[in-house]
């Protein structure tokens, strides 16, 4: 049955599906999950990411989502039941038919609608829509991924549990002897051999075909498909340990004499270490999907709203836009919105990593997940659902973990036929050894291909480059920083020069009243207020400015009347019975009134890039005011962050070239760009890249966009524009050009991280295979046995974990 998709009622294009697929347990499975996904009708892309068990793929016209479940299912994985819908609506799509299991427990909280098909629906019932609930904590996906990993995780727990209680007995009778002679001599005169090997026959098959079945059940099949993978080097190197010696027990007079040998204990602790080694994974795996788990749990359950003349409280999945909101102190806000009244302190760290919190009265945006510190605020819902701010976070960090590395592609390429290759190596091994190895031979062979078929699953290669991307990524989300597009992860980590623009990015972006010096006899309050009052009038920025300063301070703006403007001279009018001009110097002159007592402020604005303006009172020369975009607190300690990790910082900038000057002299850039427009911009970006350097931009908008997509790495400031940020790789959460800092230092970080996990991955296989197949045996008479090769498995994919979850706590200044 064909289904259509399409983007939901929104004109947003669909985002990438992001899909969990159980029984992955290596890097073959995952480059087999991808090859085979990519070979779809409408599969643009696709990747898997080994640490969390995802499937991201990007689609295009054409896209089945049935024909994608029952190709994971052919190749030998599953798509837990609902999971495609989750992934389906997440993605802004209408599905036209059935996806998928039947998922009809769980409602669509997600802002899309699924409509039946014309055709058959295989008698399932579409799903109503909602418009809000995108990330209600108790359906989002990664909240039902964690209970599917804890399910995994405790299964596991359980397995390992059994196979180490059957496993020890046996162990303990059969390798005792071997150290402790005695022992050996006393077992021998309790029981005879025979009954002994009875004995160990039966816990040894309870193990394998009762925990260890696991790898049987999904390793053979690959096998027999011809797409082998870890299960597959486990289930054949068991099955000929344990097969070996069930022939001694039950038919020795199919060996030689001297080649009568059990090996059951060697096939239990494999089991069981290598079930030690998945828990050991699970675990920390588990561990590197906090940061969306705990982003997730953000989401406030319950809104106070006002409706129909009285205040009700309802699940934050039916706050609709133009709801009001009203928030008490301490509590979590819901939606984002717009404040109507009420004036409070904010602590939004969880999306700017800054720990003070932000004032906020009437018209400031407020944003859903943040905390309401000390008073109480009425706010219109102005985004709810997949629509918050929090809910984008979530799925730009998500589809960011999925991404796939360039550095990957190099694992990619060698997993591809690392497992054949070991099984030919194995194969190879035992001929060898059966051909030229000491007495008894048979034994010697079959023990050097177990062991190479153990020592080399190549669970440690898989995990290397994924999980360091799923703890990197979600640290630099906890600190303002979402890296919406994977490859830039790696990218940033080697740009040599970062281009900023100025209005928005160094500066704040909004005209504000930075300078206000009265003359000797007037009072500063009073001439503020008089000055707003007639500014009030006008339409301009630098009146709007002017007015929101007087009102900050509380002022009371009074109603000017009789309001005269002289295009390209100023304002005049009058506020009771008070005559007010405001203008530039020219405007004075013309009224009688000289400048001159203003002349040295005049002259430190002019270095600092403004302009002055004057305001005179009852024919009187008042005060000289400054209104400019002032700096963004942070972004003088920024700069110089990013020039002490070698970093050159540039400043591209539309603005007239003194203003830029005397801004970049401020931060201390020492290389401007002034007066361009936004295809200028472009061009300097090329200007400034050269041949072999690498260049991320910073801006906010839109007329940023085009330099944002031509850069290597462009970087939004998240307080931007729509455009600027949908443009971006990186988006600084925050609005603060420090999170550039943070940025670079995650990525190098990250980088770092993934280079020691695929060393020790690779290093740990180039080491043992040798050792395993036997050549130190001819020289040193070392062998390995299959036991130490398993324990050796597990332990490298444990390290490599480890080694990534130091990410979890990195620091920005450790780079510095």
């Amino acid at each position: 049955m064909n289904q259509h998709i399409s983007p939901s009622g929104s004109s947003r294009a669909p985002e990438p599906l992001t899909i969990p697929v159980e029984g992955m347990h290596c890097a073959s499975c995952v480059r087999r999950v991808e090859t085979g996904a990519a070979k779809l009708a409408g599969v643009i892309s696709s990747a898997v990411n080994f640490a969390t068990k995802k499937l991201t793929v990007e689609t295009g016209e054409g896209f089945d989502p049935d024909a994608l479940d029952k190709a994971i299912r052919k190749l030998g994985y599953e798509i837990p039941a609902g999971a495609m819908d989750h992934a389906l609506r997440e993605a802004g799509m209408v599905v036209s038919g059935a996806s998928n299991a039947d998922v009809s427990d769980q409602q669509d909280r997600r802002g899309s609608s699924i409509s039946p098909t014309r055709g058959e629906s295989r008698g399932r019932a579409p799903h109503p829509a909602h418009n809000s609930g995108d990330h209600d904590h108790a359906s989002h996906p990664t909240h039902d991924h964690a209970h599917m990993h804890h399910g995994e995780e405790a299964s596991l727990k359980r397995d390992l549990a059994i196979a180490f209680i059957l496993t020890l007995p046996l162990f303990v009778l059969e390798m005792a002897g071997h150290a402790y002679a005695p022992f050996h001599h006393w077992l021998m005169g309790v029981i005879d051999t025979q009954n002994l090997y009875y004995l160990y026959f039966v816990l040894a098959t309870a193990v394998i075909f009762w925990p260890g079945l696991r790898f049987f059940r999904i390793g053979l099949p690959a096998l027999l498909r011809g797409a082998p993978e870890m299960n597959s080097l486990v289930a054949v190197g068991v099955a000929a340990a344990y097969g070996y010696s069930v022939v001694t027990t039950f038919a020795p007079g199919l060996l030689p004499e001297a080649a009568r040998y059990v090996y059951y204990e060697a096939a239990t602790v494999i089991v069981t270490l290598i079930l030690f080694g998945r828990l050991m994974e699970a675990r920390a795996t588990g561990r590197t999907g906090a940061a969306i788990e705990k982003l997730a749990g953000l989401q406030a359950k319950t809104a106070r709203i006002e409706r129909n003349g009285r205040e009700i409280d309802v699940p934050t999945a039916e706050v609709v836009p133009g709801d009001t909101v009203i928030i008490r102190p301490g509590e979590r806000i819901p939606v984002d919105g717009t404040v109507i009244d009420g004036q409070s302190n904010i602590d939004e760290s969880m999306i700017s990593g800054e720990p003070i919190p932000v004032s906020k009265t009437m018209g400031a945006t407020v944003i859903g997940g943040t905390i309401n510190t000390t008073g109480t605020l009425r706010f219109t819902a102005t985004k709810v659902g997949r629509d918050t701010m929090l809910a984008g976070i979530i799925r730009m960090v998500e589809q960011a973990q999925g991404a796939k590395l360039p550095i990957q592609t190099l694992v990619d390429r060698v997993t591809a036929w690392f497992v054949p290759a070991v099984i030919a190596l194995a194969i190879v091994t035992f001929a060898v050894w059966y051909i030229v190895g000491p007495e008894p031979k048979l034994t010697h062979a079959l023990i050097s291909a177990v062991a190479v078929l153990i020592i080399a699953c190549p669970c440690a290669m898989g995990l290397a480059v994924p999980v360091s991307i799923v703890v990197g990524g979600g640290r630099a989300a906890e600190l303002g920083v979402l890296f919406r597009k994977g490859a830039a992860l790696q990218g940033l980590a080697d740009v040599s020069t970062v281009v900023v623009d100025k209005t928005g990015t160094v500066t704040k972006g909004r005209p504000e009243l930075t300078d206000f010096i009265t003359a000797e006899g007037f009072d500063e309050t009073e001439t503020l207020a008089l000055v707003a009052a007639v500014e009030a009038r006008s339409e301009h920025p630098i009146a709007d400015a002017i007015v929101r300063s007087a009102e900050a301070r509380g002022l009371a703006v009074a109603k000017a009347e009789e309001f005269e403007s002289a295009t390209g001279y100023g304002i005049r009018a009058k506020v009771g019975t008070r005559e007010v001009a405001v203008g530039a110097d020219r405007y004075m002159e013309k009224l009688g009134l000289p400048v001159d007592i203003f002349a040295d402020a005049a002259s430190r604005l002019g270095d600092e890039g403004k302009t002055p303006l004057y305001a005179a009172i009852d024919g009187k020369l008042a005060a000289i005011i400054a209104v400019a975009d002032p700096l963004k607190a942070s972004s003088v300690e920024a700069i110089r962050a990013l020039k002490s990790i070698g970093i050159e910082v540039v400043m591209v900038t539309g603005d007239n070239r003194r203003t830029a000057d005397a801004i970049a002299r401020q931060v201390g850039i020492d290389k401007v760009v002034a007066e361009v427009l936004p295809e200028g911009k472009v061009e300097a970006i090329h200007e400034l890249r050269g041949h072999d350097r690498k260049l991320a931009f910073v801006g906010d908008g839109i007329n940023d966009a085009p330099a944002l997509a031509e850069a290597d790495i462009g970087i939004a400031i998240g307080t931007g524009t729509d455009v600027a940020i949908e443009s971006a790789d990186v988006v600084l959460v925050g609005g603060e050009l420090s999170g550039m800092v943070s940025a670079i230092a995650v990525s190098r970080a990250t980088m770092a991280n993934i280079r020691q996990n695929l060393f020790w991955a690779f290093g740990y296989n180039v080491a043992l295979i040798p050792v395993a197949a036997g050549v130190l045996y001819p020289v040193f008479g070392i062998t390995l046995s299959p036991m130490i090769g398993a324990g050796a498995m597990a332990l490298s994919s444990v390290f490599v974990l480890g080694n990534a979850l130091r990410l979890k706590t990195f620091r920005a200044e450790e780079t510095r």
